[in-house]
This record gives structure tokens, sequence and C-alpha cells, in this order.
């Protein structure tokens, strides 16, 4: 086949496009629709951030089954568009759950937010059993005219 047939038979092919590297079909691209990701082994990494300042928009109990950290990052500080989200947290709780080790996680908040106190307040028992520390901010960044917490990890 000529490169540039080739060239063009690899860019155009309606219907399908490429999500995380795997071929779906634009019609069932809905939020939260089944990809058939296959399964594998899960990724153990020091620090993960939680996509899009944990919304529930995208992550679930996979995203803690499939990606394992010792540190997980909350950023999220927008109540108004679901950020930290409740379902996100217990997602987490969920995920860790389904892991078959007891390996600790700590859960770094970067806001102090109403979802993640009423959260850690009402599943503290559940937290301890899974070996889930959630830090607290012991320290003040101070920059120009604006302050906020901050936390310090050391690896």
């Amino acid at each position: 086949m000529p490169e540039d047939e080739l060239s063009r038979t690899s860019h155009s092919n309606p219907g399908k496009s490429l999500v995380n590297g795997i071929k779906t079909n634009p019609a069932s691209n809905s939020p939260k629709s089944s990809l058939s990701v296959p399964m594998g082994p899960p990724v153990y990494v020091d620090l993960a951030y939680i996509p899009n300042h944990c919304s529930g928009k995208n992550t679930d109990p996979e995203f803690f089954k499939r990606v394992r950290a010792s540190y997980y990052v909350v950023s999220g500080n927008d109540a108004a568009n679901g950020e930290p989200s409740r379902a996100v947290l217990d997602a987490l709780l969920e995920g860790k759950s389904q892991w078959g080790e007891n390996l600790q996680v700590t859960l770094i908040p970067t806001h102090d937010t109403e979802v993640t106190r009423e959260w850690y307040q009402q599943t503290h028992e559940k937290q301890q059993e899974l070996n889930i520390m959630v830090l607290a901010s012991s320290s003040t960044v101070v920059m120009q005219d604006e302050s906020f917490p901050a936390c310090k990890i050391e690896f």
C-alpha cells in the first residue's frame, strides 16, 4: 500500500476514535460508559493526584482499585461543582477495601472543606480499619498578599 494511502486510512476511520489508546465508538462515549479496558495488575505509585479536583465526573472505585498510592492528593475546593466529591472519597474506601493488602494510605486534602470534614468524621472507623490516614495541614505558606495551608511530604 502506498505511504499516502496508508496515512489516509490510518487517520480517517469514520465512527471510531481513540480513548487512552483504545478504539471506541463515539456513540457509546457517554460519561461513565463501560470501555472494554482489559484488567491488568494494579499500578503502585508513591503519590497520586485524584483527577479533576476530586470531582465525581470521572473518578470511581475502579480508579482506586487500579491506582494504588501511598499518598492521594485531594485538591477540590468548589462546592458548587461538587469538588471535592463525597462519592469520590467513598470510592477511595470501596476501592482500598478490595486491595487484599493493608498498605498505609495517606490522604492529603489541599483545602479544608465541609465535605472532607464530614466524610472524615462519618467514616473515621472505616478509615482506621483500612489503614487510611487523613493528613491535616499544619503549616501556612505566605506569598505576597496571600496565605494558604500547606503540608510537607517526605519520601
